[in-house]
């Protein structure tokens, strides 16, 4: 078993304050030390945060993402400071879905990407964004993102 090279972070083992904006926010890398096997791997943000653009209102969802490494891994402090930007961000659901998956592949470039964005109604509908990268490799265990859809009480 082979230790990864932890020496570049800069946020990982210091207190580091939450970022001012998500085009602010650090992302950080490390390098995945088994990068010749196909797996999955899941980051679940059950209380993700935004504002609406148009009124300031907060705004909530349950992210899923998951990637399928091709040399590197997000770290997840840095991911975790990064989705925790967005809670004074005002920008609609399509937007910081979308803005997610772009600072992911440009940082990462995987073999393959999706997010689900399962947001919780707004004016009585909810809006859920998906996206994927394309095509997951053949013979991948790919699980569900077992979040059901909105419904109301009852």
């Amino acid at each position: 078993m082979s230790h990864t090279d932890v020496s570049g972070l800069t946020q990982l083992g210091a207190k580091t304050d939450m970022p001012a904006s998500p085009e602010a926010a650090v992302l950080e890398k490390v390098p995945a030390t088994n990068s010749d096997m196909n797996f999955v791997v899941r980051f679940t943000a059950p209380e993700f945060t935004s504002l609406c653009p148009m009124t300031g209102q907060p705004d909530f969802a349950h992210i899923v993402i998951d990637y399928i490494p091709d040399g590197w891994l997000v770290e997840s402090k840095a991911l975790k400071l990064f989705l925790t930007s967005f809670r004074n961000h005002g920008a609609f659901h399509e937007d910081c879905t979308l803005y997610i998956a772009r600072r992911l592949m440009e940082l990462l470039n995987p073999k393959w990407l999706r997010i689900g964005a399962y947001w919780y109604p707004r004016g009585g509908i909810p809006i859920d964004v998906f996206w994927q990268s394309g095509e997951p490799p053949k013979g991948v265990w790919l699980p569900e993102q077992g979040v059901p859809t909105y419904r109301g009480r009852g």
